[in-house]
């Protein structure tokens, strides 16, 4: 098995406490039964994303965050077809799509081929999911600039407000980053098993919710797969299955959802 990432260890067997509920009768099947995510459009902002991969499907749309000196805020929004430059957002979307195969799938780029990217091309790609009124958008990536902190915070915020769902991965190395550490955002770390629709809510944050996450076979570049262990692709099982909330039941605000999928949580008792 491959070695975990930060933030694994509080969903391991035997640290996990059981938590308090909302009282739904069939939580899962209330939340989830019989959703497809129709109706639901959701951004994967990252490396882009390869739409002719067999696993995604094709996508709704997309735009490509670029440095722009000469622009206001230093970067510009090209709307239209790109590339995933690594294959890490086509990963990403292909298990969102997985689970909710009738979302709309939107792609956003922020980072470059070796996945880094500036702040502000973050920034901006939150900005441009909440504009273009995304129900959800994953966060594969964080910050860990201090500079960061508070401009992050600030559209987390928005989108908090304005009913986008931030599904956000903390990083896989210890250290506050962001946003994955704002209360504003659905924050996930891998753990192990097998089953995407598997969660665990961590009575004790700043990283809330566990999914599947650990020795994933996922898409990649060139029409291919890989198997991967990483944050990054614990948070898509959960945006998946946000989406499918969303889907059954529309226009639930973020703490409303964040309440459902604690009460859904494998260790979550009445």
């Amino acid at each position: 098995m491959s070695l975990l990432p930060a933030w694994s260890a509080a969903f391991e067997s035997g640290v996990l406490a059981e938590v308090r509920a909302l009282p739904i009768a069939d939580a899962r099947d209330w939340a989830f039964g019989g959703s497809t995510g129709a109706g639901v459009k959701v951004a994967v902002i990252d490396s882009g994303i390869d739409g002719d991969h067999p696993r995604v499907g094709g996508i709704a749309g997309g735009v490509a965050m670029v440095v722009d000196p000469d622009a206001e805020d230093g970067f510009r929004a090209d709307e239209g077809p790109h590339e995933d430059l690594v294959g890490h957002g086509t990963a990403c979307a292909a298990i969102i799509k997985a689970m909710a195969p009738d979302a709309e799938i939107w792609s956003v780029r922020v980072l470059g081929p070796n996945l880094k990217g500036r702040g502000a091309l973050f920034y901006g790609g939150i900005g441009w999911a909440i504009d273009h009124g995304m129900h959800v958008a994953n966060l594969s990536l964080s910050s860990k600039s201090e500079a960061m902190f508070g401009p992050l915070h600030e559209v987390a915020d928005e989108a908090y407000f304005g009913n986008t769902v931030l599904v956000s991965a903390a990083n896989n190395s210890p250290g506050p980053t962001y946003p994955s550490q704002y209360a504003s955002v659905v924050s996930v770390a891998a753990r192990e098993g097998t089953d995407p629709m598997g969660l665990a809510y961590n009575p004790k944050p700043p990283v809330e919710f566990g999914a599947r996450g650990i020795d994933v076979d996922v898409a990649w570049a060139d029409r291919s797969s890989i198997v991967a262990t990483g944050n990054s692709f614990a948070a898509p099982h959960v945006a998946g299955m946000v989406t499918l909330l969303l889907g059954k039941h529309p226009g639930l605000t973020p703490f409303q959802v964040k309440a459902v999928l604690q009460a859904v949580s494998e260790n979550a008792v009445p």
